[in-house]
């Protein structure tokens, strides 16, 4: 099909009639509490029906009743991921979050759903895009554009990406926020805190208060474009010339709508083609960058999608979306520089003692799965002592630490939800990981890490 294109030399709405196949396949973004209520109301009817329904076959097979396995089934997650899908915005954006505990706060066959969030956003429909940017510039801003590609470019669970072209010749991406997701938030979290509270889905004890707040804190920063385009500022000064990251144009700029210059560029995915020499560049260049936002710039791109990094043409890696950029406490950091020595020490009991302190595991942890955490972190940890470059394509690490952390995930008495920090920093480390995974990529990463320990 052909590329949909609002002209402002033309009426904007000519080329609708293809856009038909688009607008199957968007989905208007629920705007008033009040149908948003509705789509979470459903989510927690099917979820209740499901529940006692697999509560009845327990039952009729002779088994015991077990409310907790029968709410945290792979079908309760598919319906749990199917109405964040539909609602966007800070329902979506919390079951992201969820997805990233890798079983420590939720087992893995109810967050695997959860983490297809990230890339199963649908778009807006044209017109109600429409109406979100006449409300943002005017009902005259198409006289400002030469073109604007009415197909986006992406869709998140915040808003989607267009590409324009001003009537001054500049190339832009115009990230556009989805319509009543800034003043949405905080009666989404509250509502979808009822929900996780129903019974049988979190063990009673377990206080996903603080999760709720930090979650809500996290939302409005990322629904406030003003704020990225000041990350986007932050990081453009500060790396320099080593990464391509995209100008903002304030002129363009308000709270619902952010502009920056388009960048051709690639998928970072291109780079498997390329020599191994260049792949573990590429890799090294990444992974020093993620320590020194944690431990140097105080600020923190916590997003690791694929997408959000790509190849330019003269070979510099081009970095987007800084909506989830976060500030990086300096007790967080010392806390985990201190974790950072006792690792490559290899001291044990100073990695308890600090990982306690962080949140890895409560304080009336049994002796025996709190060795069990440690263990794991040890052989999640052994990449960044060994001196000689680690091969991320041959490492079976992920695989491992899930398949052995399982029964971590087993014993609901134990369970509580880390620190909405931890969370993610954590998702940041993994993503990083699977990206050096993906590129084939060797790189020898203690000697990136001594000098900040």
């Amino acid at each position: 099909m052909r590329s949909a294109i609002w002209s402002g030399t033309l009426d904007i709405w000519t080329g609708c009639a293809i856009l038909l196949n688009m607008e199957n396949r968007a989905r208007s973004v629920p705007a008033s509490a009040f149908a948003r209520g509705l789509r979470v109301s459903g989510m927690a009817t099917g979820m209740a029906g499901a529940t006692f329904g697999a509560l009845a076959g327990q039952l009729i097979r002779g088994q015991g009743a077990d409310l907790g396995r029968a709410a945290l089934t792979p079908a309760n997650a598919l319906r749990v991921a199917g109405g964040l899908s539909a609602l966007r915005g800070a329902a979506m954006k919390l079951g992201q979050m969820l997805s990233m505990d890798s079983g420590l706060a939720l087992p893995a066959e109810f967050s695997a759903p959860l983490a297809q969030l990230q890339a199963n956003a649908p778009a807006m429909p044209p017109a109600q895009l429409k109406k979100v940017l006449t409300q943002a510039w005017g009902a005259d801003w198409p006289r400002r554009f030469r073109r604007f590609d009415v197909r986006p470019l992406a869709a998140a669970s915040i808003g989607q990406v267009h590409r324009a072209v001003t009537q001054d010749g500049r190339d832009l991406a115009i990230k556009v926020q989805f319509p009543g997701i800034a003043r949405s938030i905080d009666s989404d979290i509250a509502t979808l805190g009822r929900l996780m509270r129903l019974p049988g889905v979190l063990p009673r004890d377990v206080d996903i208060t603080p999760f709720l707040a930090a979650a809500r804190a996290q939302l409005h920063d990322e629904a406030d474009y003003a704020r990225e385009a000041r990350a986007l500022a932050h990081f453009r000064q500060a790396l320099g010339y080593d990464f391509i990251v995209p100008k903002v144009w304030d002129d363009l700029t308000t709270p619902q709508v952010l502009a920056m210059d388009f960048v051709e560029s690639q998928p970072i995915d291109s780079l498997v083609a390329q020599p191994q020499a260049t792949r573990d560049a590429a890799m090294e260049q990444l992974t020093a960058l993620t320590l020194r936002e944690l431990f140097e710039l105080g600020q923190m791109q916590t997003d690791p999608n694929f997408a959000n990094y790509r190849l330019a043409p003269d070979g510099r890696i081009v970095l987007l979306d800084f909506g989830a950029t976060r500030d990086v406490a300096l007790e967080d950091a010392q806390n985990y520089r201190a974790l950072l020595r006792a690792i490559l020490a290899e001291n044990r009991d100073s990695m308890a003692d600090l990982m306690a302190q962080i949140g890895y595991f409560r304080g009336d942890v049994p002796p025996d799965r709190r060795a069990l955490i440690l263990d794991l972190a040890e052989k999640a940890s052994a990449p960044l002592r060994q001196q000689a470059p680690y091969d991320f394509g041959n490492a079976t690490l992920v695989e491992d630490i899930l398949r052995e952390g399982q029964e971590l995930g087993q014993a609901r008495d134990f369970w509580h939800v880390p620190p909405a920090e931890m969370l993610f920093l954590h998702r940041k480390i993994a993503g990083m990981y699977l990206l050096g995974q993906r590129l084939r990529a060797r790189v020898a990463l203690r000697p990136l890490l001594e000098p900040y320990a």
